[in-house]
């Protein structure tokens, strides 16, 4: 890669692997900063006073509460964003303190995604500290809303109609330091509740019961979706979470369901979809038509996600120069579809990539998660050679 010849990027890269306990002590520090689904703010807060320590100027947080730092070209008729996400999956409350034993780093979201928010700051140290001119502005985003139910609002607030303009989209996100996700994996998500009167489980029995009409309704998705998902692209279906009830000797007067579908083809989302809808109505008439009394039974279909599906090219240009970019760093790109903050950009036909935050990852989502640091400034340099090369450098 031609690039790495010229002097200011020789010395961008070598800056990466000199500071790399800096960008480790980065981690940790954010990690140990509390984010959890739409409580971001304080994280936000430091990820910003970071970038003004960097020496970025334009820094901000936006009304959905994204962090936004912009390093300006010296062309400035394009801006490329290099994305990260704030937020963690696990509730308030969430003892993140960081234990470390070696090059191992463990403690709830500790890669996913602390490590992205030092990646993209390491990024813009690297920039900083060997004085490269990018024709093109470079806007840093630290992002709200990535997780579950926060429904990529952050990403979907930054690309709105009259957000700043942004013509490139990097996100950085996902373990394996050859991963290059080119395509979005698209998600309907939905809480489904039953209601009925309730009543004694004796005294009342021949009243409609939410609960039996919800094992009926997972019985049908779970049939029905085998159908929907043998022929085609990959699609699923998966109900999550399940509640309702009050006591043993109680028929419910409520039962609930939290249901994900994915795929990256739009036509199969929509297929699941017609399936799903029609599960829940035939459960629905189903337990109404074996009532003995009472009134009948009702359904609550409430959409709570959207993630738009969007097929990437792996042809373009930016997609080629984030694969170059790891063949001149020893890695195979692994190319592949993903849920990510960049499904926003590829379904909006905006040249839109995600790529890895390096080092080994283990047991993301979950209260053991961990991460190595081995070989980590692979990535975070194969990220600073894919920005320059769609950038430009003077």
């Amino acid at each position: 890669m031609a690039l790495k010849k010229i002097p200011s990027v020789k010395a961008a890269l070598g800056h990466i692997v000199k500071y790399d306990k800096k960008t480790i002590g980065d981690m940790v520090i954010l990690n140990e900063i509390p984010a959890p689904p739409f409580k971001e703010q304080k994280r936000a807060e430091k990820l910003a006073e970071m970038f003004r320590n960097i020496g970025l100027s334009d820094v901000s947080i936006d009304k959905e509460g994204n962090v936004l730092a912009r390093r300006a070209g010296t062309v400035r008729k394009h801006t490329i964003a290099i994305v990260a996400h704030l937020d963690t999956v696990f509730p308030e409350g969430t003892d993140v303190k960081v234990k470390i034993e070696g090059n191992k780093y463990t403690a709830p979201g500790i890669g996913d995604n602390s490590r992205g928010l030092a990646v993209i700051l390491a990024v813009a140290r690297s920039l900083q500290a060997a004085k490269i001119n990018t024709d093109s502005d470079i806007l840093f985003v630290g992002s709200v809303g990535e997780e579950g139910l926060g429904d990529l609002r952050g990403v979907k607030y930054l690309l709105r109609g009259d957000g700043p303009p942004i013509d490139s989209f990097i996100g950085v996100d996902g373990g394996k330091d050859n991963r290059l996700v080119y395509g979005a994996v698209g998600s309907y998500r939905y809480r489904v509740t039953f209601r009925g009167t309730g009543g004694h489980s004796w005294g009342a029995f021949g009243n409609v019961n939410p609960h039996h009409a919800l094992g009926r309704a997972i019985d049908k998705m779970a049939v029905g979706g085998t159908d929907v998902y043998k022929t085609g692209p990959k699609v699923s279906i998966s109900v999550g979470r399940i509640g309702g009830g009050t006591s043993i000797n109680s028929i419910p007067f409520e039962s609930w369901m939290e249901v994900d579908m994915r795929s990256g083809a739009v036509y199969k989302l929509d297929e699941m979809d017609a399936m799903f809808k029609k599960a829940i109505q035939n459960a629905l008439e189903e337990e109404n038509a074996a009532r003995r009394e009472g009134p009948a039974l009702t359904v609550d279909v409430k959409n709570i996600g959207l993630r738009p599906a969007g097929r990437g090219d792996p042809n373009s240009p930016l997609v080629q120069r984030a694969m170059a970019a790891l063949f001149s760093l020893g890695k195979e790109p692994d190319l592949s579809i993903s849920s990510t903050d960049a499904n926003i950009a590829i379904s909006k036909g905006m040249p839109a990539i995600t790529m890895s935050r390096g080092g080994i990852n283990i047991a993301s989502h979950s209260p053991q998660e961990s991460w190595q640091n081995i070989d980590g400034h692979i990535a975070i340099q194969s990220i600073l050679l894919t920005v320059l090369a769609e950038s430009g450098v003077k």
